[in-house]
């Protein structure tokens, strides 16, 4: 059975040549963000709140435990809208809302290129740890994830797998992001505008979620 341990081996991390991606500028990538809720942001915008819920938030708790406000910033992204919608979505229940803290759907291509650390392949079984880090406890990927955040200096974030598409999926971090954004998206709606309503229906019905 595949091991997932609580946190890295840091002696071992810095023994081991990290496997790394570029995507090149001109890359596209996909992103739901949302306007309200709890931490609203905007499309352009990291999130220094943490660590949330989400897998690999590499930010620093505070001294009891709790997320807070910091230098430490994430994106979480997609090569594929599908992916973000399975991702965002996943619950339980696996279920679209439309208008709930006001989402939207946001594509983008990089303005430079981005230099990540690539979980797809057997990097993870080299460095101690498994494909768990994509289906596993949060917070034992959270670990990981300050792990190679604090030995690979210049990683600019993660590129691993969905979970639920085994599609592209990629995390970036404050290092890239005075220059990943460009000045304007090349597609940009709430996921409420009408325009949106047939894509997602067509979305949920191939992810058999619901939607509302």
């Amino acid at each position: 059975m595949a091991k997932l341990p609580r946190q890295p081996d840091l002696p071992r991390l810095r023994a081991l040549e990290p496997d790394l991606i570029e995507l090149p500028a001109r890359t596209e990538l996909h992103r739901i963000y949302f306007r309200g809720g709890s931490h609203p942001t905007l499309w352009n915008a990291l999130r220094y709140f943490g660590p949330t819920g989400d897998r690999f938030d590499h930010h620093e708790p505070d001294a009891d435990g709790e997320a807070r406000i910091q230098e430490r910033g994430v994106s979480y992204c997609a090569v594929s809208a599908m992916t973000c919608i399975a991702e965002v979505f996943q619950g339980p229940p696996r279920l679209i809302q439309r208008h709930r803290n006001n989402p939207w759907l946001v594509t983008f291509e990089l303005r430079t290129a981005v230099t990540l650390l690539d979980l797809t392949g057997k990097f993870p079984l080299r460095a101690g740890a498994s494909m768990k880090l994509v289906s596993g406890p949060k917070t034992y990927a959270q670990n990981w994830s300050r792990g190679f955040y604090d030995v690979y200096t210049d990683l600019e974030g993660l590129y691993f797998p969905s979970s639920l598409t085994n599609g592209p999926t990629v995390v970036l971090n404050e290092r890239a992001q005075d220059e990943v954004f460009p000045p304007t998206p090349s597609f940009h709606r709430a996921l409420s505008d009408p325009v949106m309503l047939t894509p997602l229906r067509n979305a949920a019905r191939e992810l058999g979620y619901g939607l509302i």
